[in-house]
């Protein structure tokens, strides 16, 4: 019997989004599904060539919306994950819809094509393994499942956008905030040596390692922990302080901000550190971090009204 689950909604103001998201990722929803009508219609303006059709029905559904999506088991511990991941945010009245798990994917899985980023990166949903790769991309291969780790969202691109100018072969990246691996097995595919990742979420792991197995890759080449390498010293000694070229993080700019005192051991004399997800208004806070910090700001990417920047060790 398939697994039922529940899909939680919540209708947000868009100028609260990246509060609320905030939270729900403070409370250990790492799988958010942000739906905002601008965001939505520029994906499919950059895309619109990789698509078969546009549905008209989901184009109606996201006119003027802004709300967060996530999932949880339509189960008793389910109901207490909910409890918990709506913990700060009572002033918002959740919609929530039970469905079978494939009926949510194959909802996906109708529209959803192959997304190209960068001048290499390829993104192919699993079920599309076998369909011919465009000439000089390098395919990465994942399957969204429930935590929707595809890839579309700005800062996941500009983050690979640039991971794949400053990479070089042989590198060892780190990945504060892994979430579903997706950087880092983007980084593993392009000929970095090695690559740890590192997430708060324990679960992260599991994905990481599910989403690198669909990419031949093993946990020779990649490891992934659990915990907070702003508390844990044990913890950040796992991490190879001053051997990884490249550190991302991906995150928000609360959770930069405090990362950029410490990212700096972690790198290599000739590292670079690249910070992305962060929202429009919060792009100075962060550069500021970064140079009080000891990093000079080299590169500067916005889109959609998210930031990223490209530092290096001055």
């Amino acid at each position: 019997m398939s697994e039922l689950w529940l899909e939680v909604t919540l209708p947000v103001p868009a100028e609260r989004l990246d509060r609320v998201c905030d939270v729900l990722t403070a409370n250990g929803m790492t799988g958010l599904v942000v739906e905002e009508e601008g965001d939505f219609l520029r994906f499919l303006e950059q895309n619109r060539q990789y698509w078969d059709y546009v549905d008209e029905g989901l184009s109606q559904r996201m006119r003027g919306a802004s709300r967060v999506k996530f999932y949880v088991p339509d189960n008793e511990e389910g109901q207490r994950q909910l409890r918990q991941y709506l913990t700060g945010l009572e002033e918002y009245e959740p919609q929530i819809v039970s469905l079978r798990e494939e009926d949510w994917a194959t909802s996906w899985q109708k529209y959803y094509q192959p997304i190209p980023v960068g001048r290499r990166v390829y993104i192919v949903p699993d079920w599309m393994r076998g369909q011919p790769v465009p000439d000089g991309r390098t395919p990465l291969y994942l399957n969204p499942g429930l935590t929707f780790g595809t890839g579309a969202h700005p800062t996941t691109q500009l983050c690979l956008e640039l991971l794949e100018e400053v990479l070089k072969p042989g590198d060892k990246v780190l990945d504060l905030g892994c979430g579903s691996g997706i950087l880092a097995i983007a980084a593993l595919a392009l000929d970095a040596s090695r690559a740890i990742g590192v997430d708060i979420d324990p679960k992260a792991a599991d994905v990481a390692f599910e989403n690198a197995a669909l990419n031949g890759i093993g946990p020779d080449r990649l490891s992934v922990y659990a915990g907070d390498v702003l508390t844990d010293k044990k913890l950040s000694a796992k991490l190879e302080p001053g051997q990884n070229r490249v550190v991302l993080a991906n995150i928000v700019a609360d959770v930069i901000i405090p990362l950029s005192t410490k990212a700096g051991e972690f790198m290599a004399t000739d590292g670079v550190f690249l910070t992305s997800g962060i929202i429009d208004g919060r792009q100075d806070e962060v550069r500021a971090a970064l140079e009080t910090n000891g990093f000079t700001v080299t590169k500067h990417l916005e889109r959609g009204g998210w930031h990223a920047y490209e530092a290096r060790r001055k």
